[in-house]
């Protein structure tokens, strides 16, 4: 029997999948065959494919088309100027057809179950309670097997991105599937100039409304680097970017978190608001507390003085 299209709870609209899978490459053609892989084994068949190439010049398109021919289930490719994760982000969360958004790395790969696992533990939640929740989330490991960050505290978990990390102290990745309804209404900001932006600038304001369920299953495999200096990548991404990563700590300093963390949050803003040539006193005029920001400027300025002799 082919399966019922699913309809949205939220603006009662008819999806013609349950699931879409949506991937962002840019000169991955020798990594991109284990999402490929890994879709062409899925146990659960109602899904398309999604991908956006942000501007890959190596083979990447060829391939594709190779797979177009085979593949047994929907698979759209685009090709675009370079424009950064989020920008891409934006415009297949607009061109979805699923009723659940699955954003998947084109590095990684994932188990044969795992869009059975999140249909189950989706239709799990009752048609009353379903518009409380944005999605499901589960665990990862890395390509040895090994859980990345920690487990969620029970099996089951009802719950925010906020209390994960303030009450039950789980870090580390996690994957998850989102209601395509929710994304439409909390698009990443686009800031002309720059291509990258924090994705917890969305997750943040989506757990301030909504409801995540969080599962003690591991659901895919989460290829890391080797240690080569992440950190500083981070922070010189960051530093290449600064109205995004400004952004993004401004809001996080009014987010329900402890103070500490807003401190940190304080600081971090200080800091890329000088990477982004912000006047001293404008900082802090802008941010939340100019009291705070007094008092902590200093730490800003030393990690972005840091930042200029590490990059």
């Amino acid at each position: 029997m082919k399966p019922q299209a699913p309809r949205n709870q939220l603006s009662n609209q008819i999806y013609k999948y349950a699931f879409t899978v949506f991937t962002s490459t840019y000169n991955r053609a020798g990594l991109l065959h284990r999402v490929y892989e890994s879709l062409q084994a899925q146990t659960y068949r109602n899904f398309e494919w999604l991908i956006f190439d942000d501007g890959s010049t190596d083979h990447t398109e060829d391939l594709v088309q190779e797979w177009q021919e085979k593949a047994d289930f929907p698979l759209h490719y685009t090709w675009q100027e370079n424009r950064g994760k989020a920008k891409t982000m934006n415009r297949a969360v607009q061109a979805a057809a699923g009723e659940l958004f699955l954003a998947f790395d084109s590095d990684d790969a994932c188990i044969p179950e795992a869009l059975e696992r999140f249909k189950y533990h989706w239709d799990s939640i009752s048609a009353d309670e379903k518009g409380e929740f944005s999605g499901i989330t589960a665990l990862c490991v890395n390509q040895y097997g090994k859980i990345v960050g920690n487990s969620f505290p029970s099996d089951i978990l009802v719950s925010n991105s906020f209390e994960l990390q303030s009450k039950y102290f789980v870090f580390g990745e996690k994957w998850g599937c989102q209601k395509t309804d929710v994304l439409k209404q909390f698009p990443f900001p686009e800031i002309t100039g720059e291509r990258f932006i924090e994705d917890s600038v969305v997750w943040h304001k989506i757990s301030l409304k909504f409801k995540t369920k969080f599962i003690n299953e591991v659901l895919r495999i989460y290829y890391e680097n080797a240690p080569d200096g992440t950190t500083t990548f981070s922070a010189k991404l960051r530093a290449d970017n600064p109205k995004g990563a400004q952004l993004y700590y401004k809001e996080y300093t009014q987010l329900p978190i402890p103070l500490i963390w807003k401190i940190k949050g304080l600081i971090n803003y200080i800091r890329f608001s000088l990477h982004g040539g912000v006047k001293p006193m404008l900082i802090i005029k802008e941010s939340d507390s100019a009291f705070l920001a007094t008092i902590f400027f200093v730490a800003g300025f030393l990690f972005y003085r840091k930042d200029l002799s590490d990059f």
